[in-house]
């Protein structure tokens, strides 16, 4: 592969071109680079489309970064235009919808891995503190996800009547919270605590449950309620 790092995937040997590889052997075959240079499609002048799939894997550690990586995080990579990043973004979102129709389907709490990965995928790249809301019918499935608020989190920077406003609008029966630390630290502190009281309080008024309160990271979404802090 080494000679042909100029072109795209038909510039490979038949045996080494992962669109054939998939459709001969499935997708599990292929490597997370082969994988995205099926996406890409073609590399440039001195990088072939594996090489570029390969740095965007460095880049952004993993799959799992680059699923968390914005249209502006991209154009780090050279060669990646503005086709090739609105591809890799439109995977992302295409991402989100399929775990939001997850969510929409069954009591959110049946599919807790979902949950995370949802939450992670909305919230976990965000440079900025966001609070979102989770609403839910009856059966716990998912309604809507709103961000609400965004900064630094506080009770005097969060209000509650506006989240019951929402609430009430959507004729919710319960929410989970959620809000992403950018410093990386999945620990809630005494405020997230003491926001996490006053909201439920606030709830509690028009008989809507607050079910859960994640705190989101770009690798993790932990669970106040398995913390015993709801």
């Amino acid at each position: 592969m080494q000679g042909n790092t100029n072109g795209g995937l038909k510039s490979l040997p038949s045996d080494a071109r992962p669109r054939e590889k998939l459709l001969a052997r499935g997708p599990s075959a292929l490597s997370d680079a082969e994988l995205l240079a099926i996406l890409l499609r073609t590399g440039i002048a001195g990088k072939g489309v594996l090489l570029m799939a390969q740095e965007l894997l460095d880049t952004f550690a993993g799959i799992g970064g680059l699923l968390h990586t914005s249209a502006d995080g991209l154009k780090a990579i050279k060669g990646l235009g503005p086709a090739k990043r609105a591809e890799v973004v439109a995977v992302l979102e295409l991402a989100r919808r399929a775990l939001a129709q997850v969510l929409q389907e069954k009591a959110l709490f049946d599919s807790p891995k979902a949950v995370r990965e949802y939450l992670q995928l909305q919230l976990g790249a965000k440079q900025h503190e966001v609070f979102a809301v989770l609403f839910l019918d009856s059966q716990n499935r998912l309604i809507a996800l709103e961000e609400l608020f965004r900064g630094t989190l506080s009770q005097t920077s969060v209000y509650p009547r506006e989240v019951v406003l929402r609430a009430l609008h959507h004729h919710a029966a319960a929410v989970v919270l959620a809000h992403n630390h950018p410093s990386g630290t999945a620990h809630p502190s005494r405020a997230d605590e003491a926001l996490t009281q006053s909201l439920k309080a606030a709830l509690a008024l028009v008989d809507v449950r607050v079910l859960d309160h994640f705190i989101v990271t770009r690798d993790q979404a932990a669970s106040m309620a398995e913390m015993g802090l709801i």
